[in-house]
């Protein structure tokens, strides 16, 4: 162990001889950034970050801690030259506790940006100007400080086996709690609880922020250090919305099939919850559970075995090549799902009559909910019948035949990913049945600190049954025989969710840290061993723990909530604000998460009143896109979808993850009635911005959760310009694209509107309607030598993220420009003369030119052989 200047000076003498660009001799240390004096945080020896500053709270220099990391040499040197920037926290009280609380000072009247839990699983963004404004379960704050145009994050971290968070105080005061998880695991004294850190650009601060932690902590690895998985650029099928838990191996074909008919066929395919072999304590050990269709009802049931349950267990091999599944209703599974909220909800009622009014005669409601299981039970029935149809033949049974028929049938299928808990099922393993694991049912002890989190039913089901926890001496046997398995009969990934539950279940097991890391480290061998290393998506995980001690493997995860196609509290307006609150969610958690995974934003449906909505969202994210559509052909909007995808299965990625724009970071979107969600993304060859109005909903501090605001659903306004792009932030930016400072070519997708804007010129004034959204693409303006034509390609205008498309120009000489070009539509382009000749895949091709606008535009069709794609020439 050395201190960072000190380490980084032996690795620059080992690496000597390679071809890297480090410096020869020891770097010098500069003074820090921050100063603590007489009970006051300063910054650059001027500005006030946090007053009244309690005596029992310390600040050490970032670089006077010693390190022990394996993190790359770029890394480590883009570290040092920042580690002047920031510094850590820490405090000392008299008595050694599990949960201690303490003041860091206080702050008042400093606009603050911030993420917070608002349930177990997830976090969202909350504004603010005090400390005692932030909220319960903060895993960060930014404050901005404009007086030396600077910006302060304050991160609580992981130190020894606790893990911190912040929480408000009284009088502005910031508080921050350590917690262990285990009453048998006390401390008492910190040296590097939080981190702090300064710099004049939000963005940058962040990444220099989390690039620091990595170094000091090397528990976790940045997204940059990792590969991303297969389906990153692909389209994709859910199945949890589609059909819930009701899903089998007649739901997934159908659904494949009747996407592959409409042109789109996904490249993977998520099968959700409801394949796996579960059941309930006291039902007979080795039975599965019959009958679940609604999320909740699986919430209380444990893992018996690692294979698939019943009803893909009976799959007969080739029974579907030769029907195609043609014998199965698409309707069937929504039909069951509408039977079972109405069943649902007559149960809902009855409870609710006898906790108002005690028992009384409800025979009219019982005989209700009687006759509604029984219709419930005869379409169950049904099912059963008709999954016994095909007849066996040499190729098996099971997972592995269903697998194996999959990619038979559906050729552009690459990858298959299951469902699965994060400690097995919702409940954990049934420790009668996996009894090598030596799971024991530990009870669900939430802790105080989320006290200020919103109800939540999966929290309530997983509290009244305990967790079947494998101890975490077989964490890595756990993975290892479960992925195992699933990579031997077809399976290539897998969706993980329920991430946070060993929080609650830590307390015979050295506490919440200690506990996590065995899980986690047993995860990550087993995703390199069976998953290719990357082919896993992390959900329901958005607590700092998750990424300081998970991401050593995992790069991918979501960055937002379920999408909720309506309110499942029942208000009909929900289905509305709902989807903003989703946009908010995956936008400004980006803006921390996506240093350490690709950020997810998860599926929607394509007939949903918001698709286009959320569809405009997906086409600019920089994750993959995937559908949880509803079987049965009209509720597909190919039209929409092919806006998305191109006809082979992948999509026009942007090269980056989308980020809030710089005047959005302060702004309350949801329920100011004046902001417009701006977020921006890069392509190969510009840039795009995505304007949301996601007003009408958001996070209640009185009620403790989100709700509508219909006061707030209503018409805003703002304002777009170039410069609201980062250029800076693109990772494959060359310096010269950083710098231009010559015109843009901006096209607005929702009129379909061209027009010319460089960094002086007059912003774009817009309005939006509730719930609506625009598009805006940004391409330089290219000048061709001595000729001066002007030209910027938009590509393919029929799909969102146009830009997206383009895949590569260059200029030769003087008079030509080559465009390469991914799939199949309206090619767009500003000329600002008419090519004298236009050639599409080595052959003249007509074309139409506007004098008036300068649009050039002309039919692209798709090209098979090339992988879709084709080449453009323009001769002027």
């Amino acid at each position: 162990m050395a201190p960072l200047n000190d380490s980084l000076a032996s690795i620059t003498d080992v690496t000597e001889t390679k071809p890297l660009d480090v410096p020869q001799t020891k770097p010098t240390l500069q003074s820090n950034s921050f100063n603590l004096s007489q009970g006051i945080l300063r910054a650059k020896d001027s500005s006030p970050i946090l007053f009244d500053v309690p005596q029992n709270v310390t600040f050490t220099p970032f670089a006077s801690h010693s390190i022990s990391t394996d993190a790359p040499v770029p890394i480590l040197l883009r570290v040092q030259a920042n580690a002047h920037k920031g510094g850590f926290l820490g405090f000392t009280n008299d008595t050694p506790s599990d949960l201690l609380t303490n003041s860091l000072g206080r702050f008042e009247n400093r606009e603050f940006l911030s993420v917070f839990r608002f349930k177990m699983w997830w976090s969202t963004a909350w504004i603010g100007k005090s400390g005692s404004d932030i909220q319960a379960e903060t895993q960060w704050v930014m404050l901005k400080i404009p007086e030396i145009d600077s910006y302060v994050a304050i991160i609580p971290i992981i130190e020894g086996p606790f893990r911190a968070v912040l929480h408000p105080g009284e009088k502005g005061n910031v508080l921050i709690c350590a917690e262990s998880g285990s009453t048998q695991v006390k401390e008492s004294s910190f040296n590097s609880i939080a981190y702090v850190h300064i710099c004049d650009n939000p963005y940058n601060l962040m990444r220099e922020a989390f690039s620091a932690l990595r170094v000091h902590m090397n528990t976790f690895k940045l997204l940059e250090e990792k590969k991303l998985p297969k389906i990153v650029d692909k389209f994709g099928w859910c199945t949890w919305d589609a059909c819930y838990l009701t899903v089998d191996p007649a739901t997934i074909w159908t659904g494949v099939k009747e996407l592959e008919d409409g042109g789109v066929c996904p490249k993977f395919i998520i099968i959700d919850d409801g394949w796996q072999s579960i059941n309930f304590d006291g039902d007979e050990l080795h039975k599965d559970a019959e009958n679940l269709v609604l999320g909740g009802e699986q919430m209380t049931a444990r893992l018996t075995s690692f294979k698939e349950c019943k009803k893909f267990r009976n799959y007969k091999g080739g029974s579907f090549i030769t029907s195609d599944a043609s014998h199965f209703d698409p309707h069937k599974p929504k039909m069951i799902i509408y039977k079972a909220t109405e069943r649902i909800q007559a149960i809902i009622l009855r409870r609710k009559l006898v906790r108002e009014c005690g028992e009384q005669d409800l025979h009219e409601l019982d005989e209700k909910i009687k006759i509604l299981s029984e219709e419930l039970n005869a379409m169950f029935d049904v099912v059963e019948n008709e999954e016994s149809l095909g007849s066996e033949d040499a190729s098996g049974t099971g997972m592995e035949a269903f697998t194996r028929d999959l990619r038979t049938r559906f050729k552009s299928l690459d990858d298959i990913y299951v469902w699965h808990a994060l400690c097995g099922a919702w409940n954990g393993v049934r420790p009668e049945t996996l009894t090598h694991l030596k799971a024991k049912v530990v009870p669900f002890d939430n802790s105080p600190s989320l006290d200020g989190t919103m109800t939540d039913l999966a929290v309530d089901k997983i509290e009244e049954a305990g967790i079947g926890l494998v101890h975490p001496s077989k964490a890595h046997e756990f993975y290892d025989s479960m992925h195992s398995y699933l990579a031997s009969v077809g399976v290539t990934g897998a969706k993980i969710d329920v991430f946070q539950t060993l929080e609650s279940v830590a307390e015979e097991h050295g506490g919440r840290v200690e506990l996590a890391k065995a899980y986690y480290n047993g995860l990550t061998e087993s995703m390199i061993k069976n998953f290719n290393g990357t082919e896993v998506i992390a959900s329901m995980q958005q607590c700092n723990e998750f990424f300081f001690l998970a991401t050593k493997q995992i790069s991918i995860g979501r960055v937002g909530d379920d999408f909720w196609w309506q309110d499942p509290n029942g208000d009909p307006q929900g289905v509305y604000w709902l989807q903003g609150v989703h946009m908010i969610h995956c936008s400004y958690n980006s803006f921390w998460m996506g240093h350490m995974i690709q950020p997810d934003w998860d599926m929607f449906q394509s007939d949903h009143v918001c698709a286009e909505y959320h569809a405009a969202s997906r086409a600019i994210c920089g994750g993959p896109v995937y559908l949880s559509d509803h079987l049965g052909k009209a509720s597909h909007n190919f039209d929409l979808i092919k806006k998305l995808v191109f006809s082979d299965g992948t999509i026009p990625r942007c090269v980056h993850y989308a980020l809030p724009t710089r005047d959005s970071l302060f702004k309350n979107p949801l329920f100011d009635k004046e902001s417009i969600l701006k977020i921006f993304n890069f392509n190969k060859f510009g840039g795009v911005i995505g304007a949301f109005n996601c007003q009408g909903a958001g996070w209640s501090p009185k009620d403790h959760v989100i709700k509508g605001y219909k006061e707030c659903y209503t018409a805003v306004s703002g304002t777009i310009h170039v410069s609201d792009i980062e250029w800076d932030q693109n990772p494959e930016a060359a310096a010269s694209q950083v710098s231009y400072t010559g015109d843009y070519l901006v096209y607005k997708q929702q009129s379909e509107e061209i027009l010319f804007m460089n960094s002086k010129s007059d912003a774009i004034t817009i309005t939006l309607e509730p719930s609506a959204f625009d598009l805006f693409s940004f391409v330089p303006v290219t000048e061709l030598g001595s000729s001066g034509v002007r030209f910027a390609p938009l590509g393919l205008i029929n799909m969102f993220n146009c830009v997206g498309t383009v895949q590569n120009m260059e200029v030769t000489g003087d008079n030509i420009i080559r465009v390469d070009l991914k799939g199949e539509g309206s090619f767009m382009a500003y000329s600002s003369v008419a090519p004298v000749m236009c050639y599409l895949n080595d052959k003249e091709a007509e074309f139409k030119w506007e004098e008036e606008t300068g649009k050039l535009s002309f039919f692209v069709p798709w090209v098979e052989q090339s992988g879709g794609i084709s080449h453009l020439s323009f001769t002027f």
